[in-house]
């Protein structure tokens, strides 16, 4: 029996190393794959830095030929009213050529467009012949980014005629 007893306990013996080997190994997959999650958030961090650091960088390299426009203009002496419209118009036209280019979308409703509190800012509710709710005028346009409002166009809007009661 005593050699049961010595067999058995070697055998326990020979588990438990193997259990402390099996053990040993776990605890190293363990901090190797918290190491790993611990450097990819890390990178992932430094990545959104760079993005808002120089995410803007495409966008502003668009806008120097319009500031070189406009640096051209000013450097025009004794410009005609002509010439300085003509400047400017094309000076416009190559500033919403970069505002499109970067997903920037003019937001300017014409009179008798319903009126959308999503992209609109009623300044005032005037009387008018027209429907109700529609917009009379655009006082300042808005713009959209990506679909989301980066400023809303700024209308007044129609209440309805003088004499029909009509609520906004």
């Amino acid at each position: 029996m005593a050699a049961d007893a010595h067999d058995e306990i070697a055998r326990l013996n020979n588990e438990l190393a193997e259990l402390k080997a099996k053990s040993a190994d776990l605890a190293d997959q363990f901090l190797r794959a918290k190491a790993e999650a611990e450097n990819a958030r890390r990178r992932a961090e430094e990545d959104v830095a760079k993005a808002r650091k120089f995410g803007i960088e495409g966008f502003a390299e668009n806008l120097l030929p319009v500031c070189d426009s406009l640096d051209a203009a000013l450097a025009i002496e004794n410009a005609s009213a002509a010439q300085l419209r003509e400047g400017s118009e094309a000076t416009l036209r190559q500033l919403l050529s970069v505002l499109e280019r970067n997903k920037v979308v003019v937001v300017n409703p014409a009179a008798g467009d319903r009126f959308d509190p999503h992209q609109h800012q009623a300044i005032s509710v005037v009387p008018s012949e027209q429907e109700a709710n529609t917009v009379v005028s655009v006082l300042q346009k808005g713009y959209l980014i990506f679909d989301r409002v980066l400023r809303p166009a700024l209308v007044t809007v129609a209440g309805g005629s003088q004499g029909d009661g009509a609520r906004t």
